[in-house]
C-alpha cells in the first residue's frame, strides 16, 4: 500500500491546515504548527488509532524535547511498519530538525495510508488522551498543558515579587537623592538587562519562525514552477494559468 503513494499522489496537495485539522480532530490536540509532530509521538498515536494493540505506548515519549528522544519515537514507528510490513523507509535525520517541509510530507503520507486503511472514518471507541497516559513519561501532551498553566502562575508570582523589590530599591533611592541632592541614582540595570536580553531572544525566535515559514512556500513554489516547465505539461490550459499567477509579480514590474 505504501509503496503504491507516489510523489505526484493528491495525497501530496493536502495543506497543512487539513492536516493540523486532522491531527487535532484525531486526537485532541490543539496544534498550530507541523514542527510541533516533529517529535514523532504523534505519528505513532496515529498509527495505534489506526492499529489498536500494535504501538507499544509504554515506549513513545510524548514529553520529548531533544533529536535523541524524536528519534527514540521514530525507531519505536519504524518497528511498528515492519512489523505491519509497510514499505515505507522514515528519514528520521530530516524529520528531527523540524523543518516544516519535510514534516509535511511525511504527515500527508501517513494521512493518505491511514485513511486507506480505516476510510477516512474516525474510530469512535479509541480514547486518545487515555492512550497517552501510556506513554513512556509520566507527563502527556495533555499533561504539559498543565504544567504550562502552572507555569504562568509562577511566573506572575515572580513578576510580582519582582515588581515589589523594584518598588522598594526605587523608594531606597528616591531617599538617597534626597538626602544627597546628587545627580539621580542608576535603578538596578540588571533588571533593565534581564528585559532587554529576553526581548532579544524573543524576536530571535520569531525570525527563525518565520524564515522557515518562507522557506517552505518557497519550496513548494519552485516545485510547482518545476512541474509547470516539464515539456509535457507546459501547453496545458490549468498550467498555463498557473504560470500566469507565478509570474504576475514579474510581469507588473516589467510593464
Amino acid at each position: 500500500m505504501a509503496s503504491n503513494i507516489g510523489m505526484m499522489d493528491s495525497a501530496y496537495f493536502v495543506g497543512r491546515n487539513e492536516i493540523l485539522a486532522w491531527i487535532n480532530a484525531r486526537l485532541q490536540l490543539n496544534f498550530s504548527r507541523i514542527e510541533e509532530a516533529a517529535s514523532g509521538a504523534v505519528q505513532c498515536q496515529m498509527m495505534d488509532m489506526t492499529y489498536p494493540g500494535v504501538v507499544p505506548m509504554h515506549k513513545v515519549n510524548f514529553d520529548a524535547k531533544t533529536e535523541y528522544d524524536f528519534i527514540q519515537n521514530y525507531k519505536v514507528l519504524q518497528d511498528v511498519f515492519n512489523k505491519l510490513k509497510i514499505d515505507k523507509h522514515i528519514e528520521v535525520n530530516r524529520l528531527v530538525k523540524g523543518r516544516p517541509l519535510d514534516n509535511l510530507e511525511f504527515l500527508q503520507w501517513l494521512k493518505r495510508y491511514c485513511d486507506s486503511v480505516n476510510g477516512g472514518l474516525m474510530n469512535e471507541n479509541y480514547d486518545p488522551v487515555e492512550r497517552r497516559s501510556k506513554g513512556g513519561k509520566e507527563r502527556s501532551i495533555k499533561g504539559s498543558q498543565k504544567n504550562h498553566k502552572s507555569l504562568q502562575t509562577n511566573i506572575s508570582v515572580n513578576s510580582s515579587s519582582s515588581e515589589g523589590d523594584f518598588t522598594v530599591l526605587r523608594r531606597s533611592t528616591s531617599a538617597k537623592q534626597g538626602k544627597s541632592g546628587g545627580v539621580p541614582l542608576a535603578v538596578n540595570p540588571s533588571v533593565e538587562i534581564k528585559a532587554l536580553t529576553k526581548e532579544v531572544s524573543d524576536l530571535k525566535l520569531s525570525v527563525e519562525g518565520l524564515e522557515k515559514e518562507r522557506d517552505f512556500y518557497y519550496e513548494k513554489l519552485r516545485n510547482i514552477e518545476v512541474l509547470c516547465q516539464s515539456p509535457e505539461l507546459e501547453s496545458d490550459p490549468i498550467v498555463v494559468a498557473v504560470k500566469k499567477i507565478l509570474y504576475a509579480a514579474d510581469e507588473e514590474e516589467t510593464a
